[in-house]
């Protein structure tokens, strides 16, 4: 499988990159600004890095270039993703994975919901629910993920997940388990996450605000 990470210098993307590189055998392009002098390569024969920008239309046609799977890694500029979402058109390209924020749909209920909203702002929050609808078409087999608050805990993987239409649960999860879902579904090969926008969090996280806050 051939697999390109869009923003592939984020923290969760390398996590990604690293499990893909030792546990399977799955070519892999990382994209990211800067990219060469960002990221290292271990692994030549089956990475490759692409210096770029999400609005470059044309060099990401060029990166998709026989790409079974696409992670995005970021998806707080509106006209980056509309770019990509483009590239695919261009290129045959239908399956992404997508990471956002919770809250795009108004779903986090409580007083948790009222924090996160405080703390993010409408704003960002309406700029990540407006890149998330460009992906929500039919053309496109999507995965969004709705990712709550973030931190990291090495060997920590567990992870929870809500459907779109239900209550948001959980105040945190770890970077470690956030890559462990992508790397799950990159691997599933069934068609349950197929056009799904999944809630993710930790289980038994249900609180006001995270742990850390």
């Amino acid at each position: 499988m051939n697999i390109l990470i869009l923003g592939a210098a984020g923290q969760i993307a390398r996590l990604l990159t690293d499990q893909l590189i030792n546990q399977t055998d799955h070519q892999i392009i990382l994209f990211a600004r800067n990219g060469q002098q960002r990221l290292k390569v271990t692994n030549p024969e089956r990475v490759k890095i692409v210096d770029g920008d999400f609005k470059d239309t044309e060099l990401l046609k060029t990166a998709m270039k026989d790409v079974d799977i696409i992670y995005l890694n970021s998806m707080g500029d509106v006209k980056a993703v509309s770019s990509i979402v483009t590239a695919m058109d261009a290129a045959g390209i239908d399956r992404i994975i997508a990471a956002s924020i919770l809250g795009i749909y108004d779903e986090v209920p409580g007083a948790f919901g009222k924090w996160n909203k405080k703390m993010v702002g409408n704003e960002q929050i309406r700029k990540q629910a407006d890149s998330v609808s460009q992906l929500e078409i039919d053309q496109l087999n999507y995965t969004i993920l709705r990712l709550t608050w973030l931190y990291n805990k090495a060997g920590k993987t567990n992870y929870m997940l809500t459907q779109k239409g239900e209550p948001f649960e959980g105040a945190q999860v770890t970077r470690e388990a956030v890559s462990q879902l992508i790397f799950d579904i990159i691997e599933d090969s069934s068609d349950k996450f197929y056009r799904t926008s999944l809630g993710v969090s930790e289980p038994d996280t249900n609180w006001g605000k995270p742990s850390f806050y």
